[in-house]
């Protein structure tokens, strides 16, 4: 069960990424350059995917799904780098595909900014606005129905 007042901070959360998405540079949001960003990390991902998976690589809609990584490869469920979703042996639902899918979205838009901004929001998944974003049910971070 999550925390009292989680909602709370979760909203701030978001309210205080739309601040620093204001006043980030527009050349850097949605842009040919956070493109080169997201390629990039596409890149590093398929390596990272295609060192350590040992076991299907499938697509799904625009994610490739990397399964049977060790799990020291990943943090907490499964990670989402570019367009790959690195986990292990857990199912992915579609609830897991819809919440990495907003990943992808995320990677697309801030590039090489992603990394940087994620980690100023914190490992805490309910106050971290990205895993706000994609959803903390379909994350798995909140029961279903407390979202």
């Amino acid at each position: 069960m999550p925390p009292d007042g989680w909602r709370e901070r979760a909203q701030l959360a978001v309210a205080q990424g739309q601040k620093i998405d204001e006043r980030t540079p527009g050349i850097l949001l949605d842009s040919p350059v956070s493109r080169l960003g997201y390629w990039y990390a596409c890149a590093v991902g398929w390596t990272w995917g295609t060192i350590w998976s040992t076991g299907q690589v499938q697509k799904r809609g625009d994610l490739w799904v990397f399964r049977g990584l060790p799990r020291w490869a990943f943090p907490r469920g499964g990670v989402c780098v570019g367009h790959c979703y690195l986990t292990g042996n857990a199912p992915v639902t579609p609830r897991v595909l819809r919440h990495e899918a907003i990943h992808v979205r995320q990677w697309r838009r801030y590039g090489f900014l992603m990394p940087m901004l994620s980690a100023l929001s914190g490992r805490d998944p309910l106050r971290n606005r990205f895993e706000i974003e994609a959803g903390l049910e379909d994350g798995n971070y909140v029961p279903r129905g407390m979202e």
